[in-house]
């Protein structure tokens, strides 16, 4: 059997990292098990946010989350955007390093927005062969984020699942699912939501993200912005089954509390951890049928316009 998550170490209950927390950290040194940081927010920075980060990668496992490396754009690699972010890695020992299954700008230009791709047969043999390069340039472990969405593209001619599946099988990458934008999408696109986590290549699942999200009404935005719902629960839980245990990252990008609730949402996860593993024991089935998710489910409707969280995590000033 293939080894899980690509043979790299299981860190457990991660918290992202953001500045408003950096007094607490450094005065209290909480017990997290590690912490994840957005990329752009210090590959260019020599100030307080890489001191901070420096004091924090001493004690704490890193691993790094980038916005902006556009791997389903048509414009060249940004190969300066690259070595920034290897140099990074190496200042910090990061475990791995992510991104998203996106395009983020063209012609020079960052919407700082994770555009959508169109899930074809030529996107995904472009995208196979940026993230090769990517890899090669690296030479880190390198993974993929599910995106959240809301628009379909008449011309695609697989379901996600099947696309981002064989990306990381031709690319040979690990993939980061983020259950809350597994979630997000199949209410925005109609689709069943546990038949894409029992699709994916689950020995490839490096990572997990969790999130709170905004209804609204008609649609979902992924918002980071709240706690993580019932459902989304769910869905965490039979993909703890099905990989046998991923590092799992709370992320929380807007209206953000103190760090304590922020740190207590992500222990959540070992409860709901528990809950599988008295289910197998007793002989339920955890799937579907015994937890039905659906999209009648969703959080409750809070803001009509919000901002999509890449929006949120672009560099710091400080």
């Amino acid at each position: 059997m293939p080894a899980p998550r690509l043979g790299h170490p299981l860190l457990g209950m991660g918290v992202g990292l953001r500045s408003v927390h950096y007094p607490h950290i450094l005065a209290h040194q909480p017990e997290v098990d590690w912490f994840e940081i957005i990329s752009e927010n210090y590959m260019d920075s020599r100030g307080r946010p890489r001191y901070v980060l420096d004091q924090i990668a001493e004690r704490y496992p890193i691993v790094m989350h980038g916005v902006s490396l556009s791997i389903g754009s048509t414009d060249p690699l940004n190969h300066e955007y690259l070595h920034k972010l290897k140099a990074l890695a190496g200042s910090v020992n990061a475990h791995w390093v992510s991104d998203h299954v996106c395009w983020t700008g063209v012609a020079g230009r960052n919407t700082h927005d994770l555009l959508p791709v169109p899930l074809t047969e030529e996107t995904l043999k472009h995208m196979v062969e940026r993230i090769r390069i990517v890899q090669d340039v690296l030479e880190r472990p390198f993974v993929l984020e599910n995106p959240s969405s809301y628009v379909t593209f008449a011309c695609s001619e697989m379901p996600e699942w099947e696309f981002i599946s064989r990306m990381a099988e031709e690319a040979d990458c690990g993939l980061l699912l983020d259950v809350n934008n597994v979630y997000v999408s199949s209410v925005n696109h109609d689709f069943d939501p546990v038949e894409y986590v029992e699709n994916v290549p689950h020995e490839r699942i490096v990572q997990c993200h969790l999130a709170g999200h905004t209804n609204c009404g008609t649609h979902l935005i992924d918002t980071h912005d709240g706690h993580v719902i019932d459902p989304v629960w769910e869905l965490y839980r039979r993909a703890h089954q099905l990989t046998g245990g991923m590092s799992t990252l709370l992320e929380w990008d807007a209206r953000i509390p103190e760090f304590p609730v922020v740190h207590a949402e992500v222990l959540k996860a070992k409860q709901h951890i528990a809950d599988e593993l008295e289910r197998v024991a007793k002989g339920r089935n955890s799937s579907r049928d015994d937890s039905p998710i659906t999209s009648g489910d969703a959080a409750i409707v809070t803001e009509p316009v919000v901002p999509h969280p890449a929006v949120l995590v672009t560099a710091e000033v400080e």
